[in-house]
């Protein structure tokens, strides 16, 4: 989507502290961390949320858990532990209609969350 603020990340057009990037995925350093490591890993094609996933999209969520894992052992967060996040809708918290998986690890996470 054209004014979508993570299309526009992943067109280049605003910049991000990249992390992670192939022909699919694009992962990157939150610019408003909520711990220690923040990454948000976005598909490149445009989801506005979860919702919109289909059964053929099971290949791109294959690879975004192996993105997901990269991010763990590249920020040292994969034995002690880490947090997945994926908002939806404005109840559940998302803030960007993109679909996109928060990534937060270097601290001890509470719970229940929110």
């Amino acid at each position: 989507m054209e004014n979508c603020l993570f299309c526009r990340i992943v067109r280049g057009e605003i910049p991000s502290t990249k992390v992670f990037e192939d022909d699919q995925i694009l992962a990157f350093k939150d610019i408003e961390p909520q711990a220690p490591v923040h990454v948000l890993v976005v598909p490149k094609k445009h989801y506005d949320s979860i919702m919109q996933l289909k059964a053929e999209d099971g290949a791109l969520l294959a690879h975004v858990f192996e993105v997901i894992q990269y991010v763990a052992n590249e920020f040292d967060i994969a034995e002690k532990g880490f947090r997945v996040v994926v908002n939806t809708g404005k109840e559940g918290g998302q803030s960007v209609d993109h679909v996109h998986f928060h990534v937060l690890g270097g601290r001890s996470m509470e719970w229940p969350p929110g």
